[in-house]
């Protein structure tokens, strides 16, 4: 599923669903589960300090956007997306490490930024008990790829996972060794390494630190 490139202040991607999908989402705007239209992933500046929810609310009118979707914002270039998929499951990320943190660290004030989003399209229609299943498959997915890549984190603390499908029953299950679990890991532990591969080169030629902490 190919998003569409739009910018203003900074770029935004946004994907428009078929008729009748749904998502579950852990997004700024729009999470939880239920219908969604549309998906925003925004990008921001690393010293953002804006009510979220305020501006992509702005950006939503200004895309003219109806019904129910759900917007993401990052710090990571997200014109460098990554697309992969497996088996009919779609997979886009967008990848940020400025500030990479293991889920169980002490308590810290970190500016959210870097980011990594992550957004997955799976062409058959699930449960609600999969889909939640499912937002744990691609957190592991993607904390695997940042072990291998050797990340000093699980993740950063503003991360989001949006992942839709088809309306109406179907599939019971979401874990890693489920049909359509394991295809979606293996499309979430591709792009983030990508992602994150991407993020480096990037980091490198401007200047920046090493998510390794080496």
């Amino acid at each position: 599923m190919i998003p569409e490139v739009h910018r203003f202040d900074r770029p935004v991607l946004l994907w428009r669903l078929p008729a009748g999908s749904r998502a579950v989402s852990t997004a700024v705007v729009g999470g939880g589960i239920g219908p969604c239209e549309w998906i925003i992933n925004v990008e921001v500046h690393d010293d953002y300090h804006r009510d979220p929810i305020e501006h992509l609310s702005e950006l939503i009118t200004e895309l003219r956007l109806s019904g129910r979707g759900a917007g993401m914002l990052t710090a990571a270039a997200i014109q460098r997306y990554v697309r992969t998929s497996d088996e009919g499951v779609d997979c886009t990320a967008t990848v940020g490490l400025s500030h990479p943190r293991f889920a169980a660290a002490p308590t810290e004030n970190v500016l959210p930024v870097g980011t990594i989003n992550t957004f997955c399209w799976v062409p058959v229609s699930l449960e609600d008990a999969a889909l939640v299943n499912l937002v744990v498959t691609a957190t592991e997915a993607k904390t695997q790829a940042l072990v291998e890549l050797g990340v000093a984190g699980t993740g950063t603390p503003s991360d989001a996972v949006v992942i839709a499908c088809p309306d109406g029953p179907g599939e019971q299950f979401g874990g890693p060794r489920s049909r359509w679990g394991a295809r979606l890991a293996r499309a979430v532990h591709a792009a983030t390494v990508q992602g994150a591969r991407g993020w480096v080169e990037l980091s490198s030629a401007r200047g920046g630190g090493d998510p390794s902490g080496r």
